[in-house]
């Protein structure tokens, strides 16, 4: 715990067998009361890895369900754990738990109830490895997202996020997509509910067991992020409505 805050990190998991050793042993379980895996039905031995480092709570998908399906089943098994602070670390180890602590604190003290961890403050993207077109697409992404929801972020595609309990009982996550665009559709509902999201420097890492999605699987969520804007633009303006933020 953290200032008598209870902290449950959720694990996204598939096909994480060869990271999630390497991964699990940096969260601070000084601060760390839970550690929850979803496997979305790997193909390999995930789950068996998982209960061999000592997780207690492993969920297995019978069928791969998506990413966005994925998150849903962390944050609902948090929430029903009792979690007052809730942070998603991918196991593929491109994410440090590392800044664990420091996004807790920032949360734990009332401070912001979303903290980030951005690849793009500083140079840890291209430092890391980031392919230069995926650097290029998420710069133009989140500049054309920064100007319709009219924010400041550095970047909306990290998949290092904490929140707090408060947050995500007071967005309907769940009606989301089970695909990528989860996660922008997510961002999109906290600001529009009103509440501001801090970022901190985060560094990652690209290497062959790295999760990664192709070209055409960037394609498609890139699409899914421009019309996520464009329906925030307009259900912020008054001029349509749409059920993710009603």
């Amino acid at each position: 715990m953290l200032e008598g805050k209870k902290i449950v990190v959720v694990m996204p998991a598939y096909n994480a067998e060869s990271t999630l050793r390497e991964t699990y042993a940096e969260i601070p379980f000084d601060i760390v009361d839970e550690v929850i895996v979803v496997d979305d039905a790997s193909s390999d031995r995930t789950s068996e890895i998982a209960h061999q480092i000592g997780i207690k709570h492993i969920i297995k998908h019978e069928t791969n369900k998506g990413y966005g399906a994925n998150q849903k089943s962390c944050y609902n098994k948090a929430l029903a754990l009792g979690a007052d602070i809730i942070i998603m670390v991918h196991p593929d180890y491109q994410y440090t738990p590392k800044l664990i602590p420091a996004m807790s604190h920032m949360l734990s003290n009332g401070l912001y109830h979303v903290v980030l961890g951005s690849r793009i403050l500083g140079k840890g993207a291209l430092n890391g490895g980031m392919p230069k077109y995926k650097y290029i697409a998420n710069r133009l992404l989140t500049l054309f997202q920064n100007i319709l929801i009219g924010e400041k972020l550095s970047e909306y595609h990290t998949g290092y996020r904490a929140f707090t309990k408060e947050v995500l009982k007071d967005i309907n996550y769940n009606i989301n997509s089970d695909d990528f665009v989860f996660d922008n559709q997510m961002l999109s509902q906290i600001f529009y509910a009103g509440y501001e999201i801090a970022e901190v420097t985060c560094p990652t890492k690209y290497f062959e067991g790295a999760s990664s999605i192709n070209f055409k699987r960037s394609s498609i969520y890139g699409w899914g992020v421009i019309k996520t804007s464009i329906k925030h633009f307009l259900q912020k303006k008054g001029l349509a409505s749409f059920k993710i933020y009603n």
